[in-house]
């Protein structure tokens, strides 16, 4: 490893994690960012040298930069390592270098990765094994992503855009769920398939596959291959859970089931069947690796969740207001059938803005399906990300393919922040969903709320 390591952009959900690892084992580590945030002033607080902007002068001294895939080749940065031969590379092939001579497991899957992988590190810390670990998702219990252990096992989030989780080495892997996402890299949902049957052959055969058995496309990645098993809640799953019922503490418990034979009752007190599913794959993973299942389930009854993944923003004046990633279609649908099941009989209002113009114009008519479960929609702008081309298409388009009785646009986060503060009542929850900054509409609000 290179003695100094400078992150450009140091304070993504994907570099964060690297660059506490980093720290942890004392190595040099700056980094530069457009905005700084409580993540920076986190990183700082490790001993991380920490820029606002990007200025060629944050490379002195440096060994090595880290860039993420949306980095632009004429970033200034960029341009002056190349012109001073200081190697560049990307996150991934970085968390692959750290990754070799451990034993590798890795979440993959288009939706579920970041809470499965976060449930697997708190297992394997809860068993003592002292994991390294890359989260691409905060938690509450590290104040981040990253940490670096002293084990053998690296517990890594494997992430398909770009084909990235190829740089990795995993001799555990498991697949959520396949679908089509990512379409402006890949094109077409058979190219994303082949990627990941390309990373399931990353792991050897004394290794293990783990599959969302209830995926058609997930579980046909495992047809032939000795070491692959699955899980879900579909009778003919490895691993499935049964008797699922609401708890008193807003989750779930079920009981789990290993080719038939009872492994006893399970609780979580984070919602959604679609969590009973990632918990499952959790499961089956410190099942292979011969974890007491009284770790487990403790381990489990205490998994708070991951930020921005069903998050309790706060509540005032009777209005809940929570925060979701959710930026695919099935996200969409999971994240408000488990506000429905969570809430009921509470309205439920939610505010989307679109991640990529690319995703909203592949996927329109599925995103114009997914708002079933909510009684009233605000579809806010698209939030253009790596983006530049509006592919002819915008958030209006959405508003108009939905049949949602009570469907409204804004064409920005204040207006969508002013519009909810018109359509919300006492008693009724205000959902956030994207993987942008449409969290701001829900911090906007319960700051005014709680001002008035």
């Amino acid at each position: 490893m290179s003695s100094h390591v400078h992150f450009l952009g140091i304070g993504g959900a994907g570099m964060s994690p690297l660059a506490t690892i980093l720290l942890e084992r004392g190595e040099t580590v700056s980094g530069c960012d457009l905005h700084l945030s409580p993540v920076t002033e986190r990183l700082a607080a490790l001993g991380a040298i920490v820029y606002e902007g990007h200025d060629p002068a944050h490379l002195t001294g440096i060994d090595l930069l880290v860039v993420t895939a949306a980095a632009r080749s004429d970033n200034p940065e960029v341009v002056a390592a190349k012109a001073q031969g200081i190697p560049v590379i990307k996150a991934a092939t970085l968390l692959g270098r750290l990754m070799a001579g451990k034993f590798g497991i890795c979440v993959a899957g288009t939706h579920g990765k970041t809470t499965t992988t976060a449930l697997i590190a708190k297992i394997l810390l809860a068993a003592g094994l002292d994991p390294t670990c890359v989260v691409g998702g905060e938690l509450p219990e590290w104040q981040g992503g990253g940490r670096s252990g002293r084990g053998p096992y690296f517990v890594a989030e494997a992430d398909e855009f770009d084909r990235r989780f190829l740089e990795l080495s995993p001799r555990l892997a498991v697949v959520t769920n396949v679908e089509a996402d990512h379409l402006d890299y890949y094109g077409t949902l058979e190219a994303v398939v082949e990627a990941f049957r390309r990373f399931v052959a990353l792991v050897p055969e004394d290794g293990h596959l783990v599959l969302g058995g209830d995926d058609p496309r997930a579980k046909a990645l495992g047809q032939g291959k000795r070491n692959a098993f699955t899980y879900g809640l579909g009778e003919e799953n490895d691993w499935r859970a049964v008797d699922v019922r609401p708890n008193d503490l807003g989750g779930n418990d079920f009981r789990a089931l290993h080719q038939g034979q009872a492994m006893g009752d399970f609780r979580l007190i984070i919602p959604g069947w679609h969590n009973v599913a990632n918990a499952l794959a959790a499961l089956a993973v410190a099942d292979l690796l011969d974890v007491n299942p009284a770790v487990v389930r403790q381990a489990m009854a205490t998994f708070p969740g991951v930020g921005r993944r069903f998050q309790v923003k706060g509540e005032t004046r009777g209005i809940l207001v929570i925060d979701d990633y959710a930026h695919h279609p099935s996200e969409i649908k999971a994240t408000l059938r488990a506000a429905r099941e969570r809430y009921p009989g509470r309205r439920i209002v939610a505010v989307h803005q679109p991640h990529t113009f690319s995703r909203l114009k592949a996927l329109l008519p599925e995103f114009a399906a997914a708002f079933a479960d909510a009684d009233v929609v605000v579809i806010t702008e698209v939030y253009p990300a790596r983006e530049t081309d509006t592919l002819g298409v915008s958030s209006r388009d959405l508003v108009a393919a939905m049949r949602h009785p009570a469907v409204h646009y804004a064409a920005d986060l204040a207006e969508a922040a002013r519009l909810v503060q018109t359509l919300l009542r006492p008693g009724d929850v205000l959902l956030t969903l994207g993987a942008g900054d449409v969290f701001l509409v829900g911090e906007q609000l319960l700051a005014a709320l709680r001002g008035a």
